[in-house]
């Protein structure tokens, strides 16, 4: 039976040389990591985590290293100031593998306080550590600390194989906290967003399954489709977002797919407090383990997928680059591969790369369509799985061109300041 203790008691139990495992973003114990910052040292805590949602001061602390599978805002930021933040590369659906063999003698995670039977709900984050959790509530030489957080909406798994739960004797320490789970705003589209969002949707088929990532972009996708012709739709997504939110309750989502009928599928929410209050007791949204969610053969069994994803560079080969700049790393690679190279093997599939044709940087455009991806740039993609590739000027179509076509049509939705030079580059193109 869990031992309920304060947010303090339970920092203490983290030794000064220890190993600690949470889940990623809105997984993450937040009240229980700003306790261990107010520790001022350690002598080697090793943190393994992914997309941090907030500025924890812990990882600013002298003897604390984060082990990171995604960086975000809040990685980049630590690591630019000189913290211990490295970077792990694995795709979400093999994060639960790394978890395993990390073996960190302390998990923690949030949830939801226990019910009348005893069963804490995952609420936001079935992903990648569910197993862990289980396992470390199993082995007596390891430590499972659970916040419980009053303000995280109960969501629903798919019993008996995926209850999204985790029993309260299973928990060694409970931490009972108020506190209001991290926000993601809904951006405003900019008039690229709504460009690209524009072309996008011209793809999006009556009767098609749908994921989409993060961003304006498939936000201002999903309000399109709310609004227009086309619907009898699916969701399969790794994240759900408040813009899947709107669509289904715009009563265009049938979930009529083939696998998981009638539920909307997911293994991760992060948006708006309004998506929060929308999930609370929803048993039209499930949510599942990475590990079935991101599976290829789940994926491709969803009738006429059709995946939604952004990037950050894609050269004149098709290569697309969505988690590295040169040498430094941006964000990480998810679960991108596996929807973009999957929803490709059924003629009605469709694989959608959309992003902004140039970015400002400092006061300087700068292309995003490139001949060659920049020196110490990882591919996040390979060029042989991209279908299509979208910017603000229209879309290139690439499945089944030969090498210097294609490059002749990502020159041509390029940025106009850029686009001739491109153009000269795809003509020599073999």
């Amino acid at each position: 039976m869990a031992r309920t203790l304060t947010l303090a008691e339970a920092a203490a139990l983290v030794e000064p040389r220890d190993s600690l495992g949470v889940p990623l973003g809105p997984g993450q114990p937040a009240a229980f990591l700003h306790a261990l910052g107010e520790r001022e040292s350690f002598d080697d805590l090793v943190v393994h985590s992914a997309l941090l949602v907030d500025l924890y001061p812990l990882f600013t602390r002298p003897g604390v290293r984060l082990r990171s599978g995604f960086f975000g805002p809040a990685e980049r930021f630590l690591a630019d100031a000189g913290n211990a933040v490295e970077f792990v590369p694995a795709d979400f659906r093999r994060f639960s593998i790394v978890a395993q063999r990390a073996n960190p003698r302390i998990v923690a995670s949030a949830a939801t306080p226990p019910d009348a039977d005893g069963y804490l709900n995952l609420s936001l984050h079935a992903g990648a550590t569910v197993d862990e959790l289980h396992r470390a509530g199993r082995d007596s030489d390891r430590l499972l600390i659970i916040e419980a957080n009053a303000k995280l909406p109960r969501t629903c798994g798919l019993p008996p194989d995926a209850p999204h739960t985790i029993h309260v004797d299973e928990v060694d320490v409970l931490v009972e906290v108020d506190r209001d789970p991290f926000v993601l705003a809904e951006p405003e589209p900019s008039d690229e967003d709504r460009a690209i969002a524009q072309h996008a949707s011209a793809h999006v088929h009556d009767g098609c399954t749908i994921q989409t990532g993060i961003g304006g972009i498939p936000s201002t996708i999903a309000a399109i489709l709310a609004d227009g012709p086309t619907g009898d739709f699916g969701i399969h997504s790794e994240m759900f977002t408040t813009g899947l939110m709107h669509l289904q309750r715009s009563g265009k989502v049938t979930n009529r797919k083939g696998i998981y009928d009638g539920f909307s599928v997911a293994t991760f929410a992060a948006g708006t407090q309004e998506l929060y209050d929308w999930l609370d007791g929803n048993d039209e949204v499930r949510f599942l383990p990475v590990d079935e969610v991101n599976t290829p053969s789940v994926i491709s069994a969803n009738r006429d997928m059709v995946s939604i994803n952004g990037a950050l560079l894609v050269d004149l080969e098709g290569q697309v680059a969505a988690d590295t700049i040169g040498d430094r790393q941006y964000s990480g690679i998810g679960g991108h591969e596996d929807f973009v190279a999957v929803s490709g093997f059924q003629e009605s599939d469709r694989s959608l790369i959309c992003l902004p044709s140039s970015s400002v940087v400092q006061g300087v455009r700068v292309p995003r369509i490139v001949h060659r991806l920049p020196p110490g740039t990882a591919v996040t993609t390979p060029r042989h799985h991209i279908d299509i590739v979208v910017t603000e000027f229209g879309a290139a179509e690439l499945a089944g061109m030969t090498v210097r076509e294609r490059a002749l049509a990502l020159a041509e939705i390029a940025h106009p300041e850029f686009r001739d030079e491109l153009r000269a580059n795809a003509t020599r193109a073999s």
